[in-house]
């Protein structure tokens, strides 16, 4: 891609009692990661992982300096806070890409995490970019590259109860969509992003981020609600594919977690289920 953007890379879902989100989320049919622990700072994580992105469950184990972010997040609530794109070649490229299209990307920094798995501990480990927040209206994002991403992506990791294979669309709730088509022409180019009366759609790679405004979202899902406490602009819903619809179903039912259907190819999942995140399943 012309940005140096290759898709979505993970999504991260602020909780603010980690271990009762890791069986929350095994109870909705995902097989998280083992507990990772952010090198040097107060933060850990269990991650949900796909053949195509990931979620992140991101707690404060110890408050310190490097939490500010996140605790200011859940002061408010729970749920999807930043998304992480995907880099499309090694940081110092993509960053040249960047500021080839005007765009004004920092310095790439260094994250180790700790990963404690049966045989012994690990350190993934991975390179990380920003751009200026007006470059990316709306969304709180950074760009992340896997510098080991054979400790990530186990096989057995892939394999969920709910059949979940990856990551689709992140869904954002903005106050109107106008203002954001400049900066994402800009980021993404002309013919990634399209615009409805309803929605503005960025397509990256094979995935999609959703702006819409808070009627619209209501009209387009009927009887789905934001989550107590959201915020505009904020994330509200992540589309996730299945492999197979009836399977997930069956799994949701088995668990007691309540599902709403649309249409007989996607099921939605309340925010109050998820730890703050609408969570829509739909085939393939």
């Amino acid at each position: 891609m012309h940005d140096g953007i290759a898709a979505i890379d993970h999504v991260i879902v602020a909780v603010r009692d980690l271990e009762q989100a890791h069986a929350n989320w095994i109870r909705l049919g995902f097989n998280p990661t083992p507990r990772g622990r952010h090198l040097g700072q107060g933060t850990a994580n269990y991650c949900l992982m796909f053949a195509e992105g990931y979620l992140e469950l991101l707690g404060i184990a110890e408050p310190d300096e490097y939490a500010h972010r996140l605790q200011a997040f859940l002061a408010g609530r729970e749920g999807p806070m930043s998304i992480a794109f995907a880099p499309d070649g090694p940081m110092e490229a993509v960053a040249a890409a960047l500021a080839a299209q005007g765009l004004h990307p920092g310095e790439p920094r260094a994250l180790g995490r700790q990963l404690e798995l049966p045989e012994g501990p690990v350190v993934p480990r991975f390179s990380l970019l920003n751009l200026p927040p007006d470059e990316t209206p709306a969304l709180d994002c950074f760009i992340c590259g896997h510098l080991t991403p054979e400790l990530m992506r186990r096989p057995e990791w892939l394999a969920h109860p709910n059949d979940a294979v990856g990551l689709r669309s992140v869904t954002l709730i903005v106050a109107d969509t106008a203002s954001l088509l400049r900066p994402y022409d800009r980021l993404f180019g002309l013919h990634e992003v399209t615009t409805t009366d309803a929605v503005a759609s960025v397509r990256i790679g094979r995935q999609r981020l959703l702006f819409m405004t808070e009627d619209d979202f209501e009209t387009m899902h009927p009887g789905v609600c934001l989550p107590d406490g959201f915020t505009v602009p904020g994330i509200a819903a992540l589309e996730l594919g299945v492999g197979n619809l009836e399977r997930a179903a069956g799994c949701l039912s088995q668990s007691g977690v309540a599902y709403q259907e649309f249409s007989g190819d996607r099921l939605a999942i309340a925010a109050d289920e998820a730890n703050g995140t609408i969570l829509f399943f739909t085939q393939g």
